[in-house]
């Protein structure tokens, strides 16, 4: 195999590596988001 399907290859698989963890990142960021602003239902004063 040459080096440049090598390099290309390693270079494919870093630029999927750093996507799939910018996306986790993002969903990490929507779920805490929306745990802050879930409406919170009134306490019974009983």
């Amino acid at each position: 195999m040459s080096k440049r399907k090598i390099l290309f290859t390693a270079l494919i698989a870093v630029a999927g590596y750093v996507g799939y963890r910018r996306y986790q990142s993002g969903q990490e960021e929507r779920d805490l988001w929306a745990e802050a602003t879930d409406p919170v239902p009134p306490a019974d004063k009983a």
